[in-house]
């Protein structure tokens, strides 16, 4: 018993493989300096471990180059732990030839860690690629993923953990799965989607797996309204009004209202200061009239058949006349 168990520790150090409870692609494809994501899905009861990410092709001899305790400062080499889907997540960017072999690794405390090995194959032309390995869709919708590849094998869609489907109308977490095919592409098309469906999928194309992450949301109000309201936008513009962006600029609208406000407040003060100009009242000027003064005064006597009669106002003569302006008796004396 002791000798099998070491002739398995044997042949997992040599050849790579180990019998683990990881879950993760057997092998992709990338272009040189470009990134790639691969998810590890691990079982339940390794939720509050530490998971790292392991370099080298030999299980024994690889070393460990990022932990989700223990950063890469470098920047090469990321993990993410979502412990809700059960799956770490590593990240290599700017891959390059030497990046070829590696682990997913749950780290045991107090015992030997277990892991998965996958494979980078680098290449200028990669066997098979996906244009977003991060893709969104929407609740009760569809959403179509194009699988370009550059060989004659059959292909697949599969989700990580379950079922795996290789023709149109068989289903994947209860929703429908559509094929189309064309001579470097393939695209699966999922129908309906379901808040089930985020998680991570993979298109597999002979040895080949490229993984793809996919998260369902609700479509929120204003994504709703912009796509109801381009058409109308674009049918408007097209006859000969102007679009509904020149119509609502707030610029164009706050100065014209300005100007308007202006021209109104302007019209207001001229007829204010006419109104003024009108009722205002002048002043009180004071009324004189012409009076006589005479200087010298000479009386003439009237001779009757009875003598010198008296003297009346009727025979006077007066030397000189000196007039005067007499004040209103209205306008009160100082």
């Amino acid at each position: 018993m002791i000798f099998l168990s070491n002739c398995f520790l044997i042949l997992v150090g040599l050849t790579g493989v180990c019998y683990c409870s990881i879950t993760t692609v057997k092998e992709t494809s990338v272009k040189p300096g470009e990134s790639i994501s691969i998810p590890c899905l691990y079982e339940s009861k390794y939720e509050k471990h530490v998971k790292y990410l392991c370099k080298g092709f030999y299980w024994a001899t690889c070393s460990d180059v990022v932990k989700t305790n223990k950063p890469d400062t470098s920047g090469k080499f990321s993990v993410q732990d979502d412990k809700e889907q059960k799956t770490f997540t590593l990240n290599i960017n700017h891959v390059e030839s030497t990046d070829s072999d590696y682990w997913c690794v749950v780290e045991i405390d107090g015992g030997a860690d277990v892991g998965e090995y996958f494979r980078l194959s680098v290449s200028g032309t990669p066997a098979l690629s996906v244009d977003n390995q991060e893709m969104e869709g929407f609740l009760g919708e569809n959403i179509t993923i194009n699988c370009k590849f550059h060989n004659s094998a059959p292909e697949k869609w599969c989700k990580l953990g379950g079922n795996c489907v290789t023709k149109s109308s068989e289903f994947v977490d209860g929703t429908r799965v559509i094929f189309k095919k064309n001579d470097t592409t393939y695209s699966v098309t999922m129908m309906g989607l379901k808040q089930e469906n985020s998680g991570w999928y993979w298109c597999v194309k002979g040895q080949f797996q490229m993984p793809v992450h996919l998260t369902v949301t609700e479509r929120p109000a204003s994504t709703l309204t912009s796509v109801t309201l381009m058409p109308v936008t674009m049918n408007v513009t097209n006859v000969t009004q102007p679009s509904v962006k020149e119509r609502m600029d707030p610029t164009v609208f706050f100065i014209s209202l300005g100007l308007l406000i202006f021209i109104v407040l302007v019209a207001l003060f001229v007829l204010f200061v006419l109104k003024c100009k009108k009722t205002k009242k002048e002043p009180a000027t004071e009324k004189t009239e012409v009076g006589v003064v005479y200087s010298d005064v000479t009386f003439k006597k009237k001779k009757t058949s009875e003598g010198i009669a008296a003297e009346s106002d009727g025979n006077v003569t007066y030397s000189s006349v000196v007039s005067f302006k007499q004040q209103d008796r209205r306008v009160k004396q100082k």
